[in-house]
């Protein structure tokens, strides 16, 4: 099993677990994210791209993940999401290269290229 599919496992089972059993603020959350990411005076597609160079930039590698699975799913190119990618080099900085080294490695599994 790639270490895709065991993150989508883990996320899949741990977020029925969650909203089974959290609290009301916890699933409201939950509920906020998801429509924060629907289409609005952006579309949806936008907004994944935004979540995805956000998520670089705040180093989170399971936020980055599950963007850049979005961002393959709704038909971005890999020439969009590397410049979505070196948008958050720049304004992030040096520090970010450890996440767009996981973030590069997600996304040739995420398209089924296993270099």
């Amino acid at each position: 099993m790639s270490d895709h599919e065991s993150f989508e496992q883990f996320r899949e089972r741990m977020n029925k677990i969650i909203l089974d059993e959290a609290p009301l603020e916890v699933k409201r959350f939950f509920s906020l994210d998801s429509q924060t990411y629907s289409d609005g005076a952006l579309p949806a597609k936008i907004k994944e791209l935004l979540g995805l160079s956000l998520s670089m930039v705040l180093r989170c590698d399971d936020c980055v993940r599950y963007h850049l699975k979005q961002c393959v799913a709704l038909g971005f190119s890999d020439e969009e999401i590397w410049e979505a990618m070196s948008v958050s080099l720049i304004v992030g900085g040096s520090i970010v290269i450890p996440h767009l080294r996981r973030a590069v490695d997600a996304l040739k599994q995420i398209r089924g290229d296993t270099q």
